[in-house]
């Protein structure tokens, strides 16, 4: 058995990547401990959840609550019952605060993503949370990062040379693809608050997509090279890339995951059973 922390903003985390995470490596017979900024529990973004505020209506009173492209958007099911059953867990109801976890304490480090950034710079710009991923590569521990957790684990650095954790390693995160398709959903349906699936947004002298977690991730590797994305001639290519079709336990195909020694990173909520299953394996056995 394995002891495994996860890190948490205090708002927005992506219910999916945490709580199908939690639900895998618990069944494998894993420990798993929650930490958040201020040791109170953390909350999932809701629109993830409930899909309401994501129609061109969303912005309606007495109108929001009906969702239709909302429901398409949010987590699916089986996201929204692990979800569930994680929010009466005992450990995610009592967490550790940021300054009070130690990378000597656990075995391993799962870093989940979201994209709002109203609750998820707080967590992406943490220096505690930089430190403690640093810590966790310097000690080769196994770290596992998903979708906006690989721009964390990115912006994690050596303190002697300043370089990334992740530079001469070969990763995935959210591609810019994947981002700017949802991007572009939002400035439809959600038209008031176009840049909400944009964590960070690009400045006018800056190209599009600069500010994308795949460009920045990039900027912190060895080469372009190193950034891993689903190969052209890849069986189920369409479905691994249409950001339409999510991994279930029982359907590996549309997931993509890409590890490196005792690193293993995805790019976004569609891969999370198969990345969850995968980092529960480099565990070893219970």
């Amino acid at each position: 058995m394995a002891k495994i922390l996860i890190p948490l903003p205090r708002n927005d985390v992506d219910p999916s990547e945490v709580a199908v995470s939690w639900q895998t490596l618990r069944a494998d017979g894993h420990e798993i401990s929650f930490a958040t900024p201020d040791g109170h529990p953390a909350s999932a973004d809701s629109m993830m959840l409930d899909g309401v505020g994501l129609d061109p209506w969303g912005w309606i009173p007495g109108l929001r609550r009906f969702s239709l492209v909302g429901r398409f958007l949010r987590a699916n099911r089986d996201a929204r019952k692990a979800y569930a059953a994680l929010r009466q867990d005992a450990a995610f109801g009592s967490p550790w605060r940021w300054d009070e976890i130690a990378a000597a304490d656990y075995d391993a480090l799962l870093l989940p993503g979201g994209h709002r950034a109203r609750g998820m710079r707080e967590y992406l710009e943490s220096p505690l949370l930089q430190g403690l991923v640093s810590t966790f590569f310097a000690d080769d521990k196994p770290v596992a990062a998903i979708c906006h957790g690989v721009l964390l684990a990115a912006r994690s650095r050596w303190p002697v040379t300043g370089v990334s954790v992740l530079f001469g390693r070969q990763t995935t995160a959210l591609t810019w693809a994947l981002e700017k398709k949802a991007w572009h959903t939002a400035r439809i349906t959600r038209f008031w608050d176009p840049d909400y699936y944009r964590t960070y947004s690009e400045a006018r002298d800056q190209s599009d997509g600069y500010m994308s977690v795949q460009q920045e991730v990039t900027r912190a590797l060895a080469g372009p090279a190193d950034f891993m994305d689903v190969p052209a001639r890849a069986d189920d290519y369409r479905r691994k890339t249409s950001g339409m079709v999510r991994d279930s336990s029982r359907d590996a195909s549309p997931a993509f995951v890409v590890r490196d020694g005792n690193y293993l990173s995805a790019r976004w909520p569609g891969d999370v059973h198969t990345f969850a299953s995968q980092f529960s394996a480099m565990l070893g056995p219970p």
